[in-house]
């Protein structure tokens, strides 16, 4: 490919040096489209796109860019939503694409080194073909990468039972800022030996490095499965139950799903749900037995309308499954929605819900709010389907959750869309402190500069939050 005037030549030329010309991107048509998150909502700008094949070529790149003074945006699946992966200074894109070795699998030790561009579904395809699962699980499988994962320290369905990502992560491969490679594999199950680097990482949403290799935990498949979809007359029921199920043990996933979207999902979609009650809970217990008669007898302390639906089998398993997976096609039912990630604790959140649906009712009537979420850690996904315009709903939405003692990301991350609202999760000396291991990494701030810090802190006088009041709307289109 030859440089279609988007980048300065000499940082062209340096570029194709590193990785060869098929494999550096300027035509501005295809830059457009990656500097443009999938939800279409956000967008910037890049001069070139880099695909590197390791971390050799991933620190000379950084090393380029650095000593020209370029910024540099990575990007995995793009499957964020929180522009995370939206550049703003015609930066140069550093794609993992191309990052996707995969070692082999360690049946002794449960774990597997992957590049960080190897998509979650081929995670679990690999997990499975060795008689074993990995921990994590997005609806975005198809997309999202690992090292994206880790970087926004991605939870999911059975986030109850495993944790979030980092509690995958057992070692790393990161190229800081500076061009060093750090791989970090420790090859014992206990090792407090210095800093928790392999935590520091995991959620950084690359500001400190650019991930390109992980070390991941595997798990053994439980032999048995169950799981139900029971109906609720109001959300206090169904949290209430949420509540009840997490007393038993075994529980794999906990899930809050909203009576309006499956009607939506059957109207629209021609989607084989049930309907007809206001909220419903999924629940999914596994282990060594059959816990089928654990499930029911949780199930019996709870305010259940009607009769659940019950999965035992595989194919009984999918179909209850299925009134939580449709939302991932529902929720683009009408245009890009509006979405909003937090976690609540769970004696405000369902005052929060009631007060956001009223308010999403006041500025935006024509919209349809859609709830879903992992009801165990009170992470709601807050939707706003049929809504072209944000402006006013998205700060009124955030100030409930601050409200509400709710924070400002539960799984999604930050990004650009959230980083002047980072004091809603964190103090201002929280936030100093993660600036000073950002300088210390990255003193130029050219590594995904976008992301995570609020706008203060790109100021003239960095490190300090304003005075008083809210911090200023970053001010992107």
């Amino acid at each position: 490919m030859t440089n279609d005037g988007t980048c300065a030549p000499d940082v062209y030329d340096a570029l194709v040096a590193v990785v060869g010309e098929g494999h550096v991107i300027t035509d501005p048509d295809v830059l457009a489209s990656l500097a443009t998150d999938h939800t279409g909502r956000w967008s910037g700008r890049a001069s070139a796109r880099v695909r590197p094949a390791d971390a050799a070529e991933v620190s000379a790149i950084l090393t380029v860019c650095r000593e020209r003074g370029v910024k540099v945006t990575i990007q995995g699946g793009r499957t964020g939503l929180v522009a995370g992966t939206v550049p703003e200074h015609d930066d140069i894109l550093l794609s993992t694409d191309r990052l996707v070795d995969i070692g082999e699998v360690d049946r002794d030790e449960l774990r597997v080194t992957v590049g960080a561009g190897v998509t979650l579904a081929r995670l679990h395809e690999l997990a499975t073909d060795a008689g074993l699962l990995f921990g994590v699980d997005i609806a975005s499988r198809d997309s999202a990468t690992v090292g994206g994962m880790v970087a926004t320290n991605a939870g999911g369905l059975h986030t109850v039972r495993y944790g979030n990502m980092s509690a995958q992560v057992t070692g790393l491969e990161v190229v800081l800022p500076n061009g060093t490679i750090v791989r970090r594999h420790p090859q014992v199950r206990a090792d407090n030996t210095g800093y928790d680097l392999l935590s520091l990482w995991s959620g950084s949403e690359g500001t400190l490095g650019v991930v390109t290799a992980v070390d991941l935990r595997l798990r053994p498949e439980p032999p048995r499965r169950v799981c139900a979809l029971a109906g609720f007359g109001s959300l206090e029921d169904a949290i209430a139950a949420g509540r009840t199920v997490l007393a038993s043990d075994g529980v794999d996933a906990l899930e809050l799903i909203d009576g309006r979207g499956l009607q939506l999902a059957r109207d629209h979609l021609g989607a084989e749900v049930p309907t007809g009650h206001p909220w419903y809970v999924l629940v999914e217990f596994s282990g060594n037995h059959d816990r089928t008669d654990e499930l029911a007898a949780a199930l019996s302390q709870c305010a259940v309308r009607g009769e659940p639906a019950v999965g035992i089998d595989t194919a009984g398993r999918q179909r209850v499954w299925a009134a939580r997976e449709v939302f991932a096609d529902l929720v683009g039912l009408f245009g890009p929605p509006v979405k909003f990630d937090a976690a609540l604790p769970p004696d405000t959140l369902a005052d929060f819900t009631h007060e956001a649906v009223a308010v999403v009712n006041d500025l935006v009537p024509d919209a349809i709010p859609v709830l879903f979420g992992h009801l165990a850690e009170g992470n709601i996904h807050f939707n706003v389907l049929r809504c072209p315009d944000d402006a006013a709903l998205y700060p009124a939405i955030l100030d409930l959750v601050r409200k509400h003692r709710g924070n400002v990301s539960s799984e999604h991350g930050v990004g650009t869309l959230k980083r002047n609202y980072l004091d809603l999760s964190l103090t201002r000396a929280d936030i100093a402190a993660m600036w000073t291991l950002k300088r210390a990494f990255d003193p130029e701030n050219f590594l995904n500069p976008a992301v995570l810090f609020p706008d203060s802190y790109r100021l003239p006088d960095p490190g300090r939050l304003p005075d008083s009041g809210r911090l200023p709307d970053s001010g992107r289109s």
